[in-house]
């Protein structure tokens, strides 16, 4: 799966096995910088491998869109998905089938297990778990707006990873929402001992019937439990999350943040990077910037240490959250990850971790729509070997920085004032283990 930016990243996905390789390019408005600069990315590898890229290369887009165009234009096979769908509940429709079923997967059946619990999703009556889901998340009184998501033998791999882009971009607009928390099992601090402001989903095994949908919930601890096969799951969240946004008077089908975020970082591309800001403080091989927040919030810390203290100094410790955001390669600095438990048990608060740039399309949103009750710690660093974009006059080391600066400040603008940490590495491997020493990862 190759959603980053991150030059690294993007030369080990496009070297790995080409020549067993078929790439699907996926984007519904066939505009999307990221997918361009991948699906270019690829087209030159295979090329150069003596591939012909109309061979490997399948195209799932909405009709019409430029990329359809485009992509019917140079004989690609073009698969074309319901434009009605939204991108983040389009994993039943040719977004998430074509990929599933070139990997093997029964399509038919997960179809019959989405459609053996439409009509129970569907109805107006009081056991429909959608709904009684969709009340949990966003019913409660006060409103509990950080949803831990933990699996317990669900036998679902990632499905919490796809219920939080689900959720947060959908929910997390003007000035509400609801903030998925993906933790790792229930010893992470916020399935341990949650918050007054937190609902725990259980994500349980299903009960033995086939497509079976169980939902129980505990009013005295705010805790939901939730089984059953993939495809019933995926219909229940998001009829669940479409019902939260109703009773949080939002519309669960935009996400006007992200599209913020986009421009800001196009902006910066047209800037060039040379016109990076200088650092507040540099401590070894990391430079340190503060932006957003209060006037003058980071004081005068001059180490990663101290800056990470003043930046959670502003958290506040009943409704707030921490968000790292790392713009690294997911998969080289997989050990990074660890810092979300280590930050929830510092700080005593609910933490995320995200991967930029996709968590922009995710956690993003809340981020910057959502209530301003988060503080953001950012990691960027200069790539091992930058790699260019063919046919751009941008790179991809020059894209994420852009991506990352756009991010920060449009959290960091007059509209958020959220406050940010931004650290940058200046050297990859000593800066990440400065940083990840300050954090408390062992």
């Amino acid at each position: 799966m190759l959603d980053s930016s991150a030059p690294d990243y993007v030369r080990a996905a496009i070297a790995d096995r080409l020549e067993r390789t078929i790439v699907v390019v996926s984007s519904k408005s066939g505009s999307t910088v990221e997918t361009d600069s991948q699906r270019r990315a690829y087209e030159a590898a295979f090329t150069s491998a003596g591939i012909d890229p109309a061979t490997r290369i399948v195209i799932v887009t909405d009709p019409g869109s430029p990329l359809d165009k485009e992509s019917r234009e140079k004989g690609y096979r073009v698969v074309n998905a319901d434009p009605d769908v939204g991108g983040r509940y389009s994993a039943l429709t040719a977004f998430g089938l074509v990929p599933s079923g070139l990997a093997g997967v029964d399509i038919e059946a997960l179809l019959d297990d989405a459609e053996s619990v439409a009509d129970l999703l569907a109805a107006d009556d009081d056991g429909n778990p959608g709904l009684r889901l969709g009340a949990a998340m966003a019913g409660t009184d006060p409103l509990r707006d950080k949803l831990v998501l933990v699996d317990e033998g669900s036998g679902i791999v990632g499905f919490a990873d796809w219920a939080e882009q689900l959720i947060a971009e959908s929910t997390g607009k003007q000035g509400t929402g609801v903030l998925p928390v993906v933790v790792s099992d229930d010893s992470d601090p916020e399935v341990s001992h949650p918050a007054r402001d937190i609902t725990v989903a259980h994500l349980v095994a299903e009960d033995g019937d086939e497509g079976n949908i169980t939902l129980e919930h505990e009013s005295h601890r705010s805790a939901v439990y939730v089984g059953g096969s993939l495809g019933a799951q995926m219909l229940l969240w998001e009829v669940a999350t479409a019902a939260a946004g109703r009773l949080l008077d939002i519309n669960p089908f935009d996400q006007p943040d992200v599209e913020s975020a986009k421009k800001a970082a196009r902006e910066l591309l047209d800037q060039g990077t040379g016109s990076a800001s200088e650092p507040d403080a540099v401590d070894g091989a990391v430079e340190i910037h503060a932006l957003g927040g209060p006037d003058g919030w980071l004081g005068d810390a001059t180490t990663v240490e101290d800056a990470l203290d003043a930046l959670f100094a502003q958290l506040d410790p009943e409704t707030g959250y921490v968000a790292i955001m790392a713009y690294l390669d997911r998969l080289a600095d997989a050990p990074l990850a660890d810092a979300r438990r280590a930050v929830a048990r510092r700080t005593e608060r609910p933490t995320t971790f995200g991967w930029g740039p996709r968590f922009l399309h995710s956690t993003g949103q809340f981020h910057k729509g959502g209530p301003r009750e988060g503080v953001y710690l950012q990691l960027t660093a200069a790539p091992l070997d930058d790699l260019a974009i063919p046919g751009r006059e941008f790179t991809f080391g020059d894209f994420i920085a852009s991506q990352a600066a756009g991010d920060a400040a449009v959290l960091a603008d007059d509209d958020h004032r959220r406050p940010v940490l931004h650290l940058h590495l200046t050297d990859h491997v000593a800066g990440l283990a400065q940083v990840t020493r300050a954090l408390g990862v062992a």
